[in-house]
């Protein structure tokens, strides 16, 4: 055959080949790179496929093609469905939950939306995580008058996801440790139209931040933030216009579901390998996360079952189901070892089973700012003891906020991560669903009446075992004017566990030291009232060890960094405080 044209994309685990036809359309097709059994080159496979397809007519009904506007539909479906393509490789517990915030405005809104639309997310029990995670969504739509085509039809959506470091709430800075209900955490953004037809709805959006029980204290940095979302929600929809321009409709859509055919078979690649497991994850509060793992070697899957967790709390500890599907979402994806963007296709073996009513399923008006940051690690640390992958790390963010009506300021303390077989853990580092950086200290007193004093190595608090779970933190911070301090943390009273006769890791703490000398102890979820000379400490927990601690540990078990035969204490100070 003459007059055709090919291009071979090979990648780790699939190739994909672009075949342009004599009369211009376009046929795809996708398959494993390494298939001795069938073949001995996938590029050259996949074009003597393409054109026998074409030869015997089958091209027109192929499953891989992309012919025209009407059949491209299931491909354009499988996106507007709301399945994640692609997402930033960072703070997973944000990231792997932005597919549930996405179908949630699909289902809802449907054919209502219109070129020009927004929508912003944050209620827990519709789509979002917790309150102070907004996440903006915008349709993108094909252009009137290309290749027919109406202009109302929507192709893809982009969205954006924030922490607003103030959403209103009992406490400043919008994460109370003592919440009992979700309107104490803020305010509810439920599928709000934020911007339609173009026209941002400043007035309406401020009334929504300023009239309710418990107001956004700073309502100006709310709506700035809000436009920063829409602005890069812009750049998404203008950067995905030009990749259909450069590439045509027809291979970026197809290409789209590559993406998370790759990954689907990336994790049934995992999955083949995994045995059944199951875990019993007890929380400083005396509730259980039960999680069994269950593989399916016939069809290549595995059913991932929390039935037996702890019903909802009366506490703030309670996770959306869409904190559980980030949860599943990034461990399962860190179990692959190819260069794979994180994305929906990584969940299609799995199957996930919630009971309703449970910590993990809560029902209205349960609180829930806990379970974002700090249930979502307890779910990451079940399924990784379930999996025997390795020891836990901290197992908390170790959120910290403070504020008052002029400022209000969040963060979360890195602590130490597990240890694993034939790796040591790393020492004050953010760990699985966080993964957020600090302020920069000049910035952070800049901007607020405070002073870091201190953050530093808490040495020999990683897990002793044939590799050492990596050391916690110290952090120590003196406020110059009176504030509320909030803290949501856990392993205060529960260490993270150790593997294989590894050591758990140490304890967390926190504490106020007053000017006049006293000292007051914080627990996990506690709050506190400082005053000028108030220092304000947190003490982060290790991770555990891996693997029972060999009789003489001079050549094993090191701290990242330290020269072998070297004391992880006696590292040189530049590596003790940063």
């Amino acid at each position: 055959m003459t007059g055709w044209q090919f291009r071979v994309d090979r990648g780790g685990t699939f190739t994909d080949i672009v075949a342009s036809r004599p009369d211009g359309r376009l046929l795809t097709h996708k398959l494993l790179s390494d298939n001795p059994t069938r073949y001995r080159d996938a590029a050259v496979a996949g074009i003597r496929d393409l054109l026998a397809r074409a030869s015997d007519g089958a091209a027109e009904t192929a499953s891989t093609t992309v012919p025209d506007e009407t059949a491209d539909a299931p491909v354009i479906d499988a996106v507007r469905m709301g399945t994640t393509v692609a997402n930033a490789p960072h703070i997973p517990v944000h990231l792997g939950s932005m597919g549930t915030s996405v179908k949630e405005v699909i289902a809802r809104r449907g054919n209502a939306m219109r070129p020009g639309d927004t929508y912003a997310v944050n209620d827990p029990y519709h789509g979002g995580t917790h309150l102070p995670d907004v996440t903006v969504i915008t349709p993108v739509f094909d252009r009137p008058g290309e290749h027919g085509t109406s202009g109302e039809r929507i192709l893809f959506y982009v969205a954006s996801r924030g922490h607003h470091a103030e959403i209103g709430g009992i406490a400043p800075g919008s994460m109370p440790a003592n919440s009992r209900t979700i309107d104490e955490e803020g305010i509810l953004c439920d599928n709000w139209l934020l911007v339609e037809e173009g026209r941002f709805h400043e007035a309406e959006t401020r009334r929504l931040l300023t009239d309710a029980p418990y107001p956004s204290r700073n309502p100006d940095t709310n709506l700035a933030d809000l436009r920063a979302q829409i602005a890069a929600n812009q750049k998404g929809v203008d950067e995905v216009a030009r990749m259909i321009d450069n590439f045509g409709l027809d291979v970026v859509q197809a290409y789209m579901k590559h993406v998370q055919d790759n990954a689907e078979e990336s994790v049934r690649r995992v999955i083949d390998v995994l045995e059944d497991g199951e875990f019993t994850y007890q929380t400083d509060s005396g509730a259980v996360i039960d999680v069994r793992v269950t593989v399916d070697r016939a069809a290549r899957s595995a059913t991932v079952d929390f039935t037996g967790t702890s019903p909802q709390l009366a506490t703030n500890c309670n996770a959306p189901f869409a904190v559980v599907n980030a949860a599943v979402l990034y461990v399962f994806r860190t179990l692959v070892d190819d260069d794979i963007p994180l994305n929906d296709g990584c969940l299609r073996p799995l199957r996930i089973i919630v009971p309703p009513g449970s910590l993990l399923a809560p029902e209205p008006p349960a609180a829930v700012v806990a379970g974002n940051v700090e249930t979502s690690q307890a779910i990451t640390g079940a399924l990784y003891a379930a999996l025997g992958v390795q020891a836990e790390g901290s197992g908390t963010m170790n959120n910290v906020t403070f504020g008052n009506a002029r400022h209000q300021y969040y963060e979360t303390v890195a602590s130490g991560s597990g240890a694993g077989d034939g790796f040591a853990g790393a020492s004050v580092v953010q760990t699985h669903m966080t993964n957020s950086r600090l302020t920069d200290p000049e910035v952070l007193e800049w901007r607020l009446p405070v002073l870091l004093e201190e953050l530093a190595v808490r040495r020999g608090s990683g897990g002793a075992g044939r590799w050492r779970g990596g050391d916690g933190g110290v952090r120590r911070i003196r406020f110059r004017e009176p504030m509320t301090v909030s803290t949501l943390a856990q392993h205060r009273r529960v260490p993270p566990y150790g593997m294989a006769g590894g050591a758990p890791g140490a304890l967390g703490a926190g504490r106020v030291e007053r000017a006049d000398g006293t000292v007051q102890e914080l627990g996990g979820s506690d709050s506190a009232e400082l005053g000028p000379g108030d220092v304000l400490v947190i003490e982060t927990p290790g991770g555990g060890g891996y693997g029972p601690a060999p009789r003489d540990t001079t050549d094993t078990g090191i701290e990242t960094g330290a020269p072998a035969g070297t004391d992880p204490g006696e590292v040189s100070d530049d590596l003790q405080a940063f």
